[in-house]
């Protein structure tokens, strides 16, 4: 969708923690061309007022279900318990949905249907990835095989499902250890708030199931470091970032923010760069 009346799209941001606080104020300052930012949501009501006080236009702090009807476009940026809250009502008002929950996506891929239905798109953000426009490109030109390999500090995999259930410790590494190998399906189910990008690069090409994913905890790391690996008719390529995490949340990257903002100026800008 691109903007082209004199109406700015309306944002509504579900969340706002390390992601969505950084989305809002960028809107609220006028960063986004022909968009305004008109309600977001919190679990603390409170906190959240306390957030935008300072905002030129402070947005309403509404109920998940109620951002819908609030705004053309509903940013996602809540745990995965919460998902189905936002991306329901806003795919049946038929909204441009932009989740960052990817992983639970892959789980729930009757919302593609309901989109479809009502007339709405899903939108999923690059995030803390690299290069999803060439795994496309590449799946149009026949994609054969695709690896992502994820290392990050130990703190930023503490908690995850897998690394409970395995009795995993993480206290005491002193050198890089593999915690999983497998498909980009059992590492989102595996590591929910880790592997968003996983699932992202799962949708961008082979799908959840034929993509392959490695997790290493890395005691020698301070970074984030995402490294894809794609083979196909039309190009083989190897990619890297390393991603700053956020001061927030250590699962986050900084970046994960800006491809949230990138994607939303795709909406509206009279040039858009990249397939």
């Amino acid at each position: 969708m691109n903007q082209t009346s004199n109406t700015p799209l309306r944002l509504a941001i579900a969340g706002l923690g390390a992601i969505g606080l950084t989305v809002a104020r960028r809107v609220d300052e006028g960063g986004i061309e022909d968009m305004v930012l008109t309600a977001v949501s919190a679990r603390d009501k409170e906190r959240a007022n306390q957030r935008i006080s300072d905002f030129a236009k402070p947005p309403a702090i509404v109920a998940l279900g109620e951002l819908a009807t609030a705004a053309d476009v509903v940013v996602e940026s809540v745990p995965a318990a919460h998902f189905l809250d936002v991306a329901r009502p806003a795919l049946e008002a038929g909204r441009i949905f932009m989740p960052l929950s990817v992983g639970v996506l892959l789980n729930h891929m009757e919302l593609v249907d309901l989109a479809r239905e009502k007339g709405g798109q899903i939108i999923v953000p690059t995030g803390a990835l690299i290069g999803l426009d060439a795994v496309r490109a590449a799946r149009s030109g026949g994609l054969r095989t695709v690896k992502l390999v994820t290392r990050k500090p130990p703190a930023g995999l503490k908690g995850a499902p897998y690394v409970e259930e395995n009795g995993i410790d993480l206290e005491n590494l002193s050198e890089p250890k593999k915690l999983f190998s497998g498909s980009a399906r059992e590492a989102a189910k595996g590591f929910p708030a880790n592997l968003n990008v996983g699932a992202a690069l799962a949708l961008a090409g082979l799908g959840p199931d034929e993509t392959k994913v490695e997790i290493w905890a890395d005691p020698g790391l301070s970074r984030n470091i995402q490294s894809v690996s794609c083979t196909s008719d039309s190009a083989d390529f190897s990619m890297s970032i390393e991603n700053i995490p956020s001061g927030i949340n250590p699962r986050t990257g900084r970046i994960t923010a800006h491809s949230v903002i990138a994607a939303l100026e795709r909406l509206t800008s009279p040039l858009v760069v990249g397939t």
